[in-house]
Formats: C-alpha cells, structure tokens, sequence
C-alpha cells in the first residue's frame, strides 16, 4: 500500500481559499498533510519595480489568507518561507519528505521560467508536480492563443471567437470547509540568502531592508513580513486587500443591481470619489484575492434575472466586457512572452520615433530598464509628469492620486497616457508604464503593457487623432472643479 501524498500547495496569485482550482487539486490527493506556503521571491522584492501601496496590498492578502487557513485548521497557516523558489523548495521537499508539488499555473514570462525550474527540480527529487489548473483569468491565456491559431489576441471579438471553441467560462468552486494539517515544520537546512543587487525598489525604503535575514521570520513563526521588516516606507493608499474585504466588495456590488446590469465603464466619472465610479476589484484580481469566474457568475445571474434586459449594458463596455479585456491582454502576453511588454521586437506594436527611448540588450532583444535622453526637454517634461507639476490641474491631480492612493478610473489613466505619448509630451509609452508599474496597487504587466500600447495608438488602436483634452474631458464630470481641488 502506498502512502499517503505529503503535499506543499504553493500560494502565489491565488490568494484565497475560494474557487481555487489549484487547491482543490491539492485536497483532492487526499493528503496526509499539507503546507500552505509562500516562498518571498527575490524577484519581486529587488528586480520588479513594486511600490509600498502596493507591498502593503499583498500583506494584506497574505495576513488575511493566513487567518482563513487557521479557521479551518487551528494547526495550520500561511507559511511564508523568506528565500527564493528556486532554492527553498528543493530543501523542502527533503526536510518535509514531500511527495507532490501543487500549485496554480501562470503565464506571465518570469512565471514561466521560475516554473519550469521548480518543475525541473521536482523531477529530479521525485516529487510529482500538479500544476495544471489555471484561475488567474477566465479563459485559460494559453488556450486562447491555440483557439485563435496561435496568435495574440488583439480585439475583444477575437477573444470571443477564441473562448468560443474553448465552451463556457467553468463554474466556481466552494471554499473548502476544512484543510489537513501541515506535518512537521522543521528547517533542518541553510538559508540561501540572494543577492539584493540590483535592488530597483531601494528608492521605496528608508530604513534597513530585513527580508531574507532568517527563514521563517524574526520568531520563526513563518509568520508575514511587515513594512518595517521589509525596509519600506509607509503606504499612503485606503484600499486595503484580503479575501474577506474582496468578496463582502462583491456581495455590495451584486446587490446593486441597477449598477451591476447598467454598468458601462464609457459613463463613468474618473473624478467620481467616496466613492469611485467603478468597482475597484481589479487589485483584489490580479493578488487573486478575489475570483474573476465568481465575478464573471454573478454578475451573469444579476442579468438574466434582470426585469428591463433591455436597458442592460453589453460586452465591451459593460462588467463582462471588462473581464474580457483582461483576458485578451493576458492571451497576448502569453503569445509573445516578455517581447509584448516592449516595442522593440514585438510584431503587434508600432514603431513611433518616442523621445527617451528604451535601450535594450542586443543578446537578447530585451529592454534593460534604462533609456536614452534623447531631449533634456522631454526628460524635464516625463518628471514633471510623473510627479504632477505639469500645470495642467486635472493631470496633476491624477498623478497625484495614483502616487498617494494606487489608484486611479480607468478613464483617468486613459488622460494621463494619451497625455504623456501622443496627446502632449511625445514621451516612450514604455516609461509610463514603468510609472504604472511602481505606482498601483492592481498592476499587471500584460493589461499595463496592453493599455499604454493601446492608449499611444502603438498597438490595439489606431485611431491617433482620438485624444483626451486635459481642460475639456474632465468638464464633463467634474465642472466645479471639486476632483482636483
């Protein structure tokens, strides 16, 4: 008789215990024990450019998984494990004597690589690796590409003839009612601290940066970091994460049924605030607090329930079409790899003479995070932009709010990015997005990359002459003036 599976469940996008496919798969091993963990990714902490909103979302998150875990197993918790997948993992599974790896997939092109290292490591220790189920999107991104002839998916009907072939977005699961307990927790091994050079993120802190200075944290409780051992400064945003804030957000949302069936993202104010105009769940998507299948179904039950269907809001414009966005972007990043979140050898993107271009590394046709100078004018321009002190007030209070909140509507970003590229300032789209990159709370790198593609006509849309008027646009909203006061 062979025994029973000792399995790791890996967290990493997925933090939530409802409708997790990945979990389930775990659960469904019937296990002996199981670790729920979290391995703190140097990757993420030096080399990708993360705010302390941003820092402070994700804590959220993890705090909030981790009190979830313990009230279905008093035993058990979030294992946040201070060193890199790469190395921790292989140690794990012989000081745990795991027997499978579990985790949900991912397509984003650092995930993709960092993975199938694991996977390799896996192999080689004999621990049999899950890792099959995806949650992150609606539609599985890899197979969207293959519906759509392996192509990126550059329009809304594409993804929907794509999803077509693929049937119905599956149903959510239930959160599981109870959860094995972890087996023995000892760490009978060395740390491997990694290096913190190049640390992009060391603008973010003001005191002594302490992420790998032990294992399983100052306590050896495996217990989540805090913004003081992480080194970074105070966050500034109200938005705060965690599964049980994302779903009573939803439960608000479903019952507002007038909103859920009219929604359309084109009629809402950006200068609407206590509150927004719009759901603000997209953090709660991208840390994976918050499902996009459950959205996606109740939001889909609200409508057929509808009484007036005819006055209810239709794909693009209206929640669902929302979703579809993300997953179209997600597809296209998943067909290209990094090159989509460039201009420089990407084959969807146009090539527009920018100032303060990119410079990329010949050996491999990636941009190296540094740009050319080509205008001292343009670069006086690009920080006054960023910080907010261009002059024109509803631009600046917008750069203001994202810096401070993390946030700002969609529409907003629309009028900062037309602004910054083809509407005023000619700057490189790739540096907005560098901004986007540090600044929100709800960041991915496929819908950023997509949108500055697609708002500086370099990708998407084509339509150049379309721009976002910095004194006009915001008068429809907002004539008093009140947003930017």
């Amino acid at each position: 008789m062979s025994p029973k599976p000792r399995v790791i469940y890996w967290f990493r996008t997925d933090l939530r215990l409802h409708d997790s496919p990945a979990l389930q798969a775990a659960l469904d091993l019937k296990p002996e024990c199981l670790y729920p963990i979290w391995t703190w990714d140097p990757h993420y902490v030096y080399r990708a450019r993360v705010g302390p909103n941003r820092w402070q979302f994700l804590l959220d998150c993890q705090s909030d998984l981790s009190a979830s875990i313990t009230k279905l197993n008093k035993k058990s918790k979030l294992l946040v494990l201070r060193e890199a997948p790469q190395t921790v993992l292989p140690k794990l599974f012989k000081a745990w004597n795991i027997t499978h790896l579990v985790f949900e997939r991912d397509t984003d092109p650092y995930a993709k690589e960092r993975d199938a290292k694991v996977m390799e490591m896996a192999k080689k220790a004999g621990v049999e690796v899950v890792a099959t189920r995806h949650g992150r999107t609606l539609y599985d991104p890899d197979e969207l590409v293959k519906a759509h002839g392996g192509k990126p998916t550059m329009s809304i009907s594409q993804v929907q003839h794509a999803a077509e072939k693929l049937g119905a977005v599956p149903k959510p699961l239930d959160a599981p009612q109870s959860l094995p307990d972890p087996g023995d927790l000892s760490l009978d091994f060395e740390q491997t601290q990694p290096s913190p050079e190049p640390d992009i993120n060391s603008i973010q802190r003001d005191r002594d940066e302490k992420s790998y200075t032990t294992l399983a944290g100052p306590k050896a409780d495996f217990a989540v970091p805090t913004m003081s051992e992480l080194g970074l400064k105070p966050a500034t945003t109200p938005h705060r994460g965690g599964e049980t804030l994302a779903l009573a957000a939803l439960d608000a949302l479903i019952a507002n049924e007038h909103y859920t069936t009219t929604f359309s993202k084109p009629e809402t104010a950006p200068t609407a605030f206590s509150p927004q105009s719009t759901t603000l769940l997209s953090p709660h998507h991208h840390f994976g607090s918050l499902s996009v299948r459950l959205l996606y179904w109740r939001v889909q039950a609200v409508i057929t329930k509808a009484e007036n269907k005819k006055k209810a809001s239709t794909i693009p414009t209206n929640l669902i079409g929302q979703l579809l966005f993300r997953d179209m972007y997600f597809a296209a990043q998943a067909a290209l790899g990094y090159s989509f979140a460039q201009t420089f050898n990407n084959p969807t993107a146009r090539f527009i003479p920018w100032h303060l271009p990119s410079k990329t590394d010949p050996s491999t046709s990636l941009v190296t995070g540094a740009y050319t100078i080509d205008s001292p004018e343009a670069e006086t321009w690009f920080q006054r932009w960023k910080f907010g002190r261009t002059g024109f007030p509803w631009i600046d209070a917008l750069m203001r709010q994202l810096r401070h909140e993390g946030w700002i509507h969609h529409l907003g970003r629309h009028a900062v990015a037309c602004f910054l590229t083809r509407g005023g300032c000619y700057v490189d789209w790739e540096r907005g997005a560098e901004v986007f990159e540090e600044w929100l709370i709800d960041h991915e790198t496929s819908c950023n990359s997509g949108n500055w593609q697609w708002l500086s006509c370099t990708a998407f849309f084509a339509q150049f002459y379309r721009c976002y008027s910095p004194v006009a646009f915001p008068k429809r909203t907002d004539a008093e003036g009140e947003f930017v006061r």
